[in-house]
């Protein structure tokens, strides 16, 4: 089936040369615009097929997003009864609020479900204007992005059922939760979404360090400030903003940022041994580099080569003017000649 991502197309899009090359994107403004058009179309019928399966399926994931709150204890959750019951509902108050919800559950669970199609149409659309090194880097680092937000949503799904229990255990026993169904959706959203964002921002940084923008030395001078800003982060992005979601996303983001400096070090160890064939290396970071040379040091502004000499039978080119030891005959300037 065409635009249905298998592993030998995958392959393909990284090895072929005949295929992905740079050459095929140089195309009218028009082609590219259709061929846009076309990926835009699949991914969105892939969307719509995996929003009808995962509507028919919501109350199964519904379950599975609401177990957070079902594994507090029964005395911190509402019952209509009175009494401490094993129920688990959420509840709403608008009229479409049930409607609303289901819809939000299909669209949030068909995006993840479709996320093989439409990030293979846009992978397909951007390899052929990278060249052979960059589609490899590139699809490298979107691989471990996919690996990172997944591990930071599954994370934050596990420190879910503490943090509500942290927050919802200062009602005490005068107060008793009645979770609107809507707002609670929003939080686990927002819960899964920064933690899978938050946990690629080492990656960011492993990026930058192999990009030769900043090395690791330099990073390792910030690390204090760094450490107290990626718990200022935590405390202000999280939803809850409680103690135990502050440090349940600041702690692994200190490892990973660890991590990160690990590669870089790796990384600027690698390119020391190499050794810097620049011709300015040897330059300091205030000091100008001499502009009228280029990378191979070669002078960008040659001096034009000098004329050949006249032969002694007048034969071929004349010699160059002022070429000649003593003065023009008559006295006069070798230059312009007699002037009386």
């Amino acid at each position: 089936m065409p635009g249905i991502p298998t592993p030998r197309r995958l392959l393909a899009s990284v090895n072929n040369r005949r295929t992905r090359t740079v050459e095929d994107s140089r195309m009218p403004l028009t082609e590219h615009l259709r061929e846009l058009r076309n990926r835009i179309a699949i991914s969105l019928v892939g969307f719509a097929i995996a929003a009808v399966v995962c509507f028919i399926f919501e109350p199964h994931i519904f379950d599975w997003l609401k177990a957070p709150y079902c594994d507090l204890p029964a005395d911190k959750r509402f019952s209509p009864d009175g009494t401490a019951s094993a129920n688990c509902t959420l509840y709403f108050f608008g009229i479409l609020d049930a409607f609303t919800i289901r819809l939000k559950i299909s669209m949030i669970a068909a995006a993840v479900v479709s996320s093989p199609i439409w990030l293979y149409q846009l992978w397909s659309f951007i390899t052929p204007g990278l060249h052979r090194h960059e589609r490899r880097w590139s699809l490298t680092f979107v691989a471990i992005s996919l690996v990172l937000f997944a591990t930071g949503a599954v994370f934050a799904y596990l420190t879910l059922s503490t943090g509500l229990g942290l927050l919802l255990g200062f009602g005490g026993h005068g107060l008793v939760s009645v979770l609107d169904g809507n707002r609670y959706l929003s939080y686990v959203q927002a819960m899964l979404l920064i933690f899978g964002l938050s946990f690629e921002v080492p990656l960011l940084v492993a990026m930058l360090n192999l990009a030769g923008v900043v090395t690791t030395a330099k990073l390792r001078s910030w690390r204090r400030a760094e450490i107290f800003l990626v718990f200022v982060f935590a405390a202000i992005i999280t939803p809850s903003q409680d103690p135990f979601t502050m440090l349940a996303l600041g702690l692994p983001m200190c490892l990973l940022y660890e991590v990160a400096l690990i590669i870089g070090w790796l990384n600027d160890r690698r390119r020391s041994r190499r050794g810097d064939t620049s011709p300015y290396a040897d330059l300091a970071d205030d000091e100008a580099s001499p502009l009228d040379f280029d990378e191979a040091h070669r002078p960008r502004f040659a001096e034009p080569a000098p004329a050949p000499a006249a032969t002694g039978d007048g034969a071929g080119t004349s010699s160059p003017v002022g070429a000649g030891t003593g003065p023009a005959p008559g006295g006069g300037d070798p230059l312009h000649g007699d002037i009386t």
